[in-house]
């Protein structure tokens, strides 16, 4: 018998098979520019023939990079829900550390969801990564107790999103460091930072920055945030007197 025989064919329910031809797929995307991924190149790494690939994916390439993109979507939208209890700072942490933990668990569908572009991408794909950012939002500012933010909480918000989304590509591009833990941190101290700024500016996040910081804790992410801009108080009081040399 010849050792390079095609393996036997198993048999498997629709969803059983579905999921893992996208498993497949998604593998792919990860690692190669979606332009560069063929409809052969996804059976082969699943173990399948071609027209099994067609049969659950009568649109080929694009149908398959489209249900790749719309999976990590679905999941990422729900890593950001959680309950709208204790300190805002820590709701923050938690959803974005339940992000985070997506985007080390599945480091290729991340990378397929964001890095897509050429051929592959389509304004089907661009919307559904943009509803990412829009839920993701929603979730950011209802745990600010905010429903319809002026322009400018709204840009601030997503202006840390794409933070959010550049930095975890940057992380993994790093090899994951530092650890997910104090990257999570340092993204809520960031978040905090940025309200704070704008509400300097911006009445509306003035509002939300006081009622945030209302409901934090000593212990809470924003507390301890607090706790270590302690030493820079001095500083601060000198520069305020006039008192700082040039």
């Amino acid at each position: 018998m010849s050792s390079s025989a095609a393996p036997a064919y198993r048999r498997m329910s629709v969803e059983q098979r579905r999921s893992q031809l996208l498993a497949a797929a998604v593998d792919l995307f990860g690692h190669r520019r979606p332009e560069d991924v063929s409809v052969d190149d996804v059976a082969a790494a699943a173990g399948v023939s071609r027209p099994l690939v067609y049969r659950y994916f009568p649109g080929g390439k694009q149908q398959l990079y489209e249900a790749a993109v719309l999976d990590a979507a679905q999941e990422l939208i729900a890593r950001f829900a959680v309950p709208s209890q204790g300190p805002p700072t820590g709701r923050l942490a938690e959803a974005l550390g339940r992000y985070l933990e997506y985007v080390d668990e599945h480091a290729h569908a991340y990378s397929a969801l964001l890095r897509g572009g050429g051929v592959a991408e389509t304004s089907r794909t661009e919307a559904i990564v943009d509803d990412v950012r829009r839920r993701a939002a929603e979730q950011v500012l209802h745990h600010l107790g905010v429903v319809t933010p002026g322009p400018r909480l709204a840009m601030m918000v997503r202006c840390w999103i794409t933070c959010v989304e550049a930095v975890s590509l940057t992380w993994l591009d790093a090899g994951k460091q530092p650890p997910l833990d104090e990257l999570r941190d340092w993204l809520v101290d960031h978040f905090t930072g940025l309200l704070l700024v704008t509400a300097t500016t911006d009445a509306e996040a003035a509002e939300a920055a006081l009622r945030a910081l209302a409901q934090e804790t000593p212990r809470s992410p924003a507390g301890r945030l607090v706790a270590r801009l302690d030493p820079l108080r001095d500083a601060a009081a000198r520069l305020l007197d006039g008192g700082v040399a040039p």
